[in-house]
């Protein structure tokens, strides 16, 4: 299969997941707010790592609320998306935008420090 078609896939399965997430009627999902941060599909289109950010809740619990639905979340991706194998889901957590939150806290402490020596200075 062509890389251009894969990543067209995996656009439009970040797109139905995103969807599919508010619908989930599990507690520990749908109160978390889930964010879909990417996709990416295997070759063969048997498996999709799938890359989610939660707001709110316990990582675990957020975790295992997933995996619980997963088989209502590839029923609700079959349906939506006409593809010839639905893949399983591997649900992975990415830290980034937390990660990227907490460089961002580090230059603005960075940025206060040398405005403070700039002060002293004058």
């Amino acid at each position: 299969m062509a890389n251009y078609r894969r990543g067209r896939i995996n656009d439009e399965m970040q797109k139905e997941l995103a969807a599919i997430m508010r619908e989930v009627k599990d507690p520990r999902v749908c109160d978390a707010f889930i964010s879909i941060t990417g996709v990416d599909v295997t070759p063969d289109l048997k498996y999709a790592k799938v890359y989610y950010s939660a707001m709110r809740g316990e990582p675990k619990e957020v975790r295992a609320g997933l995996r619980s639905s997963a088989g209502y979340i590839r029923r609700q991706v079959a349906q939506r998306l006409n593809l010839r194998a639905t893949p399983e889901f591997i649900f992975i957590e990415d830290t980034s935008l937390a990660y990227g939150a907490h460089i961002s806290k580090l230059l603005g402490s960075i940025e206060i420090s040398e405005e403070e020596e700039n002060n002293d200075e004058s």
